[in-house]
């Protein structure tokens, strides 16, 4: 597993999710560096990370992954940033070490089954057969197609900041853990219901909720799930913000962090 890991002081542990890689935090990281220690993993199968086609790809081992990188990390007092998948994987490591886990900042993510969203498993069931093995692997389709639709501002949208997404995977039998993923969003329910059933380990936790409104993927009914498991967590809305608020708002979005940081 490769990280970045720049500055010192307090850490910020930043999680990514697909079809990104820690890049997706590069802005984050110039700032916080400054007067933190930021670290911000590549998962097994995504950007500078090696990608074994015979790894295991699903959430709940590359949250077994994280875990021992940061407890060999030796990191406490850590604030845990997390978006889209990185949301499971990396609360995951919070439900099992809340004593390591000083804040958390959630974005545009979630931590219990998608089953009962349709849009959701319609896609999830149709992107786990062979047509979505070809689509994932063959075409590229994450970073390529569907990357760009996730943007709810357009003109955000940087076609040199895409290719070091799709350039990270440029072998088909590199996109093996983009497409598990995809077909995890269902297939990975139990494990789902298992950590949104510890949710109230979390409520103990200072929480800052960024969200992008015009998510597609991950649209406000999903940010207003989040606030009632944690009524007492800030919150910081982007109204013209996609899924890529990393992207579309950097500059709000750090600023919002450093206040959360400072309180």
């Amino acid at each position: 597993m490769h990280y970045a890991d720049e500055g010192s002081g307090a850490p910020i542990v930043f999680v990514h999710g697909t079809p990104v890689w820690s890049f997706v935090y590069r802005a984050f990281i110039t700032d916080l560096s400054r007067d933190h220690r930021c670290i911000a993993p590549d998962h097994l199968g995504f950007g500078l990370s090696d990608k074994p086609t015979s790894a295991d790809y699903r959430p709940e081992a590359l949250a077994g992954n994280l875990a021992q990188l940061l407890d060999t990390l030796g990191l406490k007092d850590m604030t845990l940033v997390v978006h889209d998948f990185g949301g499971p994987i990396g609360l995951a490591y919070a439900l099992e070490h809340a004593e390591h886990v000083r804040r958390l900042v959630i974005m545009n993510t979630w931590m219990w089954p998608l089953d009962d969203d349709p849009q959701i498993a319609r896609m999830s069931r149709l992107l786990s057969g062979r047509l979505g093995r070809y689509l994932y692997t063959r075409a590229n389709i994450s970073p390529r197609q569907l990357y760009p639709l996730m943007f709810g501002d357009k003109t955000k949208f940087d076609k040199n900041v895409q290719q070091q997404y799709v350039k990270a995977t440029s072998r088909p039998e590199e996109r093996m853990a983009m497409w598990t993923l995809a077909r995890e969003l269902v297939n990975s329910t139990d494990w789902y219901a298992q950590l949104w059933s510890k949710r109230e380990h979390l409520a103990s936790i200072p929480t800052l909720l960024l969200w992008g409104m015009k998510d597609a993927a991950f649209p406000p009914k999903h940010l207003t799930r989040w606030r009632a498991a944690l009524p007492h967590a800030q919150v910081v809305s982007f109204p013209e913000s996609g899924h890529f608020v990393q992207e579309e708002m950097p500059d709000k979005a750090i600023n919002a962090i450093r206040s959360f940081l400072e309180t």
